[in-house]
């Protein structure tokens, strides 16, 4: 973990700033105003990128997971900018725990991929770009955005000991166990083989 230098003032700050630029529902907002419908009509239900790309409108679900990666990236850059790194990293883990449980749905909210991909790069770019190529990887051989998820999750946590940014080692491996909890249901209907792959409906 950082050293710690900020004042415990700064640190709730960038919580609350990184909590609130994570709870932003992309997904629900461009499926609004591009009229897809009500996202927990449709699919699992869910707001990210991979139940927007159900919708069948293949440049929403980008959007969405250009939106959800970049808050990520936001809260952790604007935070190291004017904070430090103790800050960035507080508010990198509030904007994933933002999205994945947003005050404004009732704290009922995304998987947290996107945005955990988009910290990553935003905290040490190499262990980043690593986590997104395992995810696409295994999307391209798997179909099944889950399966994605999770291995570029339990990655993550190997390319910081082999690459070496060890102040990010306590982040990368809650940020693992978060992205495991939030897939609880998709791990068992993998082990059950009946996950849907990805855009099935």
């Amino acid at each position: 973990m950082p050293v710690i230098e900020s004042t415990l003032t700064i640190l709730i700050l960038w919580a609350v700033i990184g909590y609130l630029l994570g709870s932003i529902p992309f997904g629900m907002v461009l499926a609004r105003l591009m009229n897809l419908g009500n996202l927990r009509e449709i699919g699992s239900g869910n707001i990210g990128a991979t139940n927007v790309l159900r919708t069948g409108n293949k440049a929403a679900a980008l959007g969405t997971l250009i939106l959800d990666g970049g808050k990520g990236a936001v809260a952790v850059l604007l935070a190291r900018l004017l904070a430090g790194e103790d800050a960035a990293q507080l508010a990198g883990l509030m904007a994933f725990v933002g999205h994945c449980y947003p005050v404004w749905l009732r704290f009922k909210g995304g998987k947290g991929v996107a945005t955990f991909l988009g910290l990553m790069l935003a905290l040490a770019f190499p262990v980043g770009a690593l986590c997104c190529l395992a995810w696409l990887v295994t999307a391209v051989v798997s179909r099944i955005s889950s399966l994605s998820a999770i291995v570029a999750a339990a990655t993550s946590t190997f390319w910081v000991v082999f690459l070496g940014p060890g102040a990010i080692f306590l982040l990368s491996a809650i940020l693992t166990l978060l992205v495991f909890w939030r897939h609880r249901e998709n791990i068992a209907r993998l082990r059950e083989g009946n996950e849907p792959k990805i855009g099935q409906k």
